[in-house]
């Protein structure tokens, strides 16, 4: 395939090359499947036995980070700063061993109310390439999971295999979304919804949080969006079918005032005019939860012991 070859071949290529390579590729799937990105309207119907979310609320609210770099870590801080300013929670999802990981910048985290996440071992290996390379990087990340005291994962390049994942001792995965052609596996859960993953009756199962917003990177990096106007679309299309709005945002490619722009950064000031009209736009309308909350809620009240819920990728 196509982005298999591209990302045996990454190392070699110039990071501006890689960007540039994106986005003629984006453009091109752009004009052949943009009709179901960034909205696709088969993903809104709610689960069977939907009664609604706590409180009452309209539709959840669900915010992540993944943190690339070690540059990405350096902006923790700061980022979480800022959503804490306007009420909100987050988590953070790391990268074990691509860079250096602060035990202290976690638990300083973990204490304000943030959850620390697992994104991976490293960003340099698809770890569902192969049964065995699978076996090898599952040790490694239930160790990391423990030692962080962390119950969720999302791999790198949201690469995922989701029978596998059951193998990891998680509460919840946040490898798939409704809808992204840009990935490397491109198949949508077709879903705004939780929904529950066991291979079989045996298997303890875990939560599958499907990210339904577009990522910042696809957004701001590789289509150059000058502003939010995708991200208020489609959160205004959540809250109205009542669903989960998850989105990512990365660290590593926010420009923060006082800083020097790199040519692979965007203004931190589109995040945080977003989060300013979700509060003043649906306040009062939407369940924001951490994903830890989210997955022990889907747990608890949606889940269908010993079925397999790979029908929704498609």
């Amino acid at each position: 395939m196509l982005y298999d070859f591209y990302y045996t071949l990454k190392p070699l290529i110039p990071r501006p090359v890689q960007i540039l390579m994106r986005r003629q590729h984006a453009g091109w799937l752009l004009s052949r499947v943009g009709y179901r990105w960034p909205i696709d309207d088969t993903a809104s119907g709610p689960p069977p036995g939907w009664s609604g979310w706590p409180e009452g609320k309209r539709f959840a609210l669900v915010l992540t980070h993944d943190v690339e770099s070690a540059r990405g870590v350096d902006k923790c801080i700061r980022l979480s700063e800022t959503e804490e300013s306007l009420g909100f929670r987050s988590s953070f999802n790391f990268v074990a061993e691509d860079y250096y990981v602060p035990e202290q910048l976690r638990n300083d985290l973990a204490k304000r109310g943030f959850e620390i996440g697992l994104h991976g071992v490293t960003h340099k290996i698809n770890p569902f390439k192969s049964r065995d390379i699978f076996q090898e990087q599952v040790i490694k990340i239930n160790r990391y999971l423990k030692d962080w005291g962390a119950v969720g994962f999302r791999c790198p390049c949201v690469y995922r295999n989701l029978e596998w994942i059951c193998d990891m001792n998680i509460d919840y995965d946040a490898s798939t979304f409704d809808t992204d052609p840009f990935q490397p596996q491109p198949d949508g859960a077709g879903t705004i919804f939780p929904f529950w993953v066991s291979a079989n009756p045996a298997q303890k199962g875990y939560v599958e949080l499907p990210y339904t917003l577009p990522q910042d990177h696809t957004l701001y990096v590789v289509m150059q969006e000058k502003d939010n106007a995708i991200w208020k679309k489609k959160i205004d299309w959540i809250a109205a079918r009542g669903g989960m709005a998850l989105f990512i945002v990365h660290p590593d490619y926010m420009h923060f005032s006082g800083e020097r722009q790199s040519r692979e950064e965007y203004p931190a000031s589109h995040l945080t005019d977003f989060l300013e009209y979700i509060k003043s736009r649906h306040e009062g309308e939407y369940w924001h939860v951490l994903p830890r909350e989210m997955a022990r809620f889907w747990a608890k009240n949606y889940r269908r012991s010993g079925q397999f819920y790979h029908k929704h990728l498609r």
